[in-house]
């Protein structure tokens, strides 16, 4: 019996990859809008975007692939939201650059909501029956915390932590508040190659050896492991003598270990690298069936340990890594080549990543 392209076997020894036509047809890309991207959680921005009660600053949710406006804004109490930003009368914007007020005025036709998304006035719509109602308020999405980092999703079932839960079990016990986003260390790519072979890359070490010189002088690669759970995985660095880790509290369930990198992905699209001086959060976005946005937000809270160990030198690695995976990206169009095998002790985590997206797609 014929298997679907998309079919991984659970069982790693016996399982093939994703065959090519998942990276090499348009309606996969397009039903993964949909199933893969919109239920599961995604960085909408950062808690400096909106300081003060009354900010508001528009955002575009994965443009131009799934392009949601939406609206991240602080009411005069403090609390954080995340709305939709289009005007429920006719379907306009309703914000359309960073700012601070009272309320959200349409500028279409003067529609006007709170900062929670609530509607309280609309000129001209005395007569109108059974007006206001529910559908006449912003839609509200649920917003997430880590940190400066907010997240959200466009629908979807389950808690956040399904998807964070195992990572801030692990690394709850770092300053996590104190990190600040270096918007001038921030770093964005483009990689001619489609989105998912650049988180495969990411989410095996099996290349460090070939591909990162740097990186390998400094990770024991012969004690780096992979730890997959429900819908994240973690690799953990473990430094060389002498090389820069983390001060590890004794209850960290790593203590006694020469931990260099915590690497840390959730899925579909997020990598969470932590290491001695803040976290490296890295965000991957289609932008069509061979381009791919990847954006490097560093968000530090020890500026003293940047460029140590395995946390430095980050866009070096990311230049090895782009040419590996665009070279991947022209042999999987080759006629002789379907699909290939998972090495059982290093490739749990792209398995693991291939076997979501069989769930979400099938």
């Amino acid at each position: 019996m014929d298997r679907s392209p998309l079919y991984i076997d659970p069982d790693i020894r016996r399982a093939k990859t994703l065959e090519t036509a998942f990276y090499t047809r348009a309606d996969y890309l397009e039903h993964s809008k949909e199933r893969i991207f919109a239920p599961s959680w995604q960085y909408i921005g950062h808690e400096g975007m909106v300081p003060d009660p009354g900010s508001y600053h528009p955002v575009t949710l994965l443009e131009p692939y799934i392009g949601e406006p939406l609206l991240l804004s602080r009411d005069k109490a403090g609390v954080l939201h995340c709305l939709s930003n289009v005007c429920t009368h006719r379907g306009n914007l309703l914000a359309w650059a960073p700012g601070k007020s009272s309320q959200l005025r349409c500028k279409y036709h003067g529609r006007i909501f709170q900062l929670d998304g609530t509607f309280t006035f609309m000129p001209e719509f005395q007569e109108v029956e059974d007006f206001p109602s529910e559908c006449d308020h912003l839609s509200r999405l649920p917003l997430f915390q880590i940190g400066p980092l907010l997240f959200t999703r466009l629908g979807g079932e389950g808690s956040p932590t399904d998807f964070f839960g195992a990572m801030l079990g692990r690394i709850g016990w770092l300053p996590l508040d104190r990190m600040i986003l270096h918007q001038d260390k921030a770093q964005v790519f483009e990689v001619n190659a489609h989105w998912a072979l650049y988180c495969e890359n990411y989410l095996e070490g099996f290349h460090i050896p070939f591909v990162h010189g740097g990186l390998n002088a400094v990770l024991d690669y012969g004690s780096y492991t992979t730890e997959v759970f429900a819908n994240s995985n973690l690799q953990l660095g473990i430094a060389k003598e002498g090389e820069a880790c983390f001060d590890l509290p004794s209850s960290s369930p790593d203590y006694g270990k020469q931990v260099a990198a915590y690497y840390f992905w959730v899925f579909p699209n997020m990598m969470f690298n932590f290491y001695p001086w803040g976290l490296s959060f890295n965000l991957v976005e289609p932008l069509g069936l061979d381009r791919t946005r990847v954006t490097f937000l560093p968000f530090i809270y020890d500026e003293s340990r940047l460029e140590q160990g395995a946390g430095s030198g980050l866009g070096q690695v990311e230049m090895e890594d782009e040419e590996v995976v665009e070279a991947v990206q022209k042999g999987i169009r080759s006629r002789f080549y379907t699909h290939g095998r998972y090495a059982p002790t290093r490739e749990q985590g792209t398995h693991h990543f291939h076997g979501l997206i069989q769930k979400q797609l099938e």
